[in-house]
């Protein structure tokens, strides 16, 4: 296991793998690993000769009324998960190496950055395809993998390396839940007893939605109204069915969509979503 600080000696590691005709699979994360981290690491490591994650909570995906401060960090615990998990390298830069002073150059992909998420952080989308795109050139992935947990941004991220032609397959990989359904996340750990019970609205209206459509249900209003129903409990930022490509509203389910929402649970906000394929 390697601990690497700087793009550069990121891409010199990476150059030299190259070299040997060796495949890298990466997962960026924002450290506070979870199995749901763990399982991407699994797919990195399996799919590719070499794994690499990096951990970097990324401040231009912050609003200034955000949790960055407060935001889990657990270094040395992250480490050995991912070296459990078979990871070779880890990228772990500072924050003023990735953004030093006078940074100015940011990342905009446009459509499918609009609506769901970006309607309360409208910061979130440039920072993630930001860091995204200098960890990218740091690490030179051929695979890179993410959660559909963050569907949104799994789109975004999508669209981003096949505008910028990055020559990166973007593999997405399904949600990992708690036994009782949660979706498992670094800001889970926010929750308190109760608000925890709270938060199972969200996994089991979309749960009873996905039935709904199993049996034949099409119509967006009457699948989000049956959602929103299931989430009283909760303070509900969203309910939305979106084309799972371009993350745009529709009216019915006549092709791939994605049902997501997001809500605030006592202190944390938390997302969830189903993918539906006809």
């Amino acid at each position: 296991m390697e601990i690497i600080e700087t793009a550069e000696a990121m891409r010199a590691w990476s150059f030299r793998q190259k070299r040997l005709g060796k495949t890298i699979g990466f997962v960026p994360t924002m450290g506070a690993l979870h199995e749901g981290h763990i399982s991407l690491m699994r797919a990195a490591v399996q799919g590719n000769d070499l794994g690499v994650a990096s951990i970097f909570v990324n401040p231009t995906q912050f609003a200034p009324n955000e949790d960055f401060s407060k935001y889990p960090r657990t270094f040395e615990g992250d480490v050995r998960m991912c070296t459990e998990a078979g990871i070779q390298a880890i990228y772990a830069p500072t924050g003023d190496s990735m953004y030093p002073a006078g940074y100015s150059t940011y990342v905009t992909v446009e459509n499918v950055s609009e609506g769901l998420c970006s309607r309360t952080r409208p910061h979130f989308f440039r920072g993630v395809a930001t860091v995204v795109t200098k960890l990218f050139n740091a690490v030179l992935p051929d695979r890179a993998y993410f959660g559909q947990k963050d569907a949104q941004q799994c789109a975004v991220i999508k669209r981003m390396a096949r505008d910028l032609d990055m020559g990166i397959d973007i593999i997405e990989m399904p949600i990992i839940r708690e036994p009782d359904g949660l979706a498992m996340s670094s800001r889970n750990r926010y929750l308190g007893p109760e608000d925890r019970q709270r938060a199972l609205c969200l996994s089991r209206s979309l749960f009873q939605a996905e039935k709904m459509l199993q049996a034949g249900e099409r119509s967006a209003a009457v699948l989000i109204q049956a959602v929103r129903e299931g989430m009283d409990a909760v303070n509900i930022d969203y309910v939305e069915l979106v084309d799972a490509d371009s993350m745009q509203p529709v009216d019915r389910v006549e092709q791939p969509v994605v049902l997501a929402v997001a809500a605030l649970v006592g202190p944390a906000r938390l997302i969830d979503n189903i993918k539906y394929i006809l």
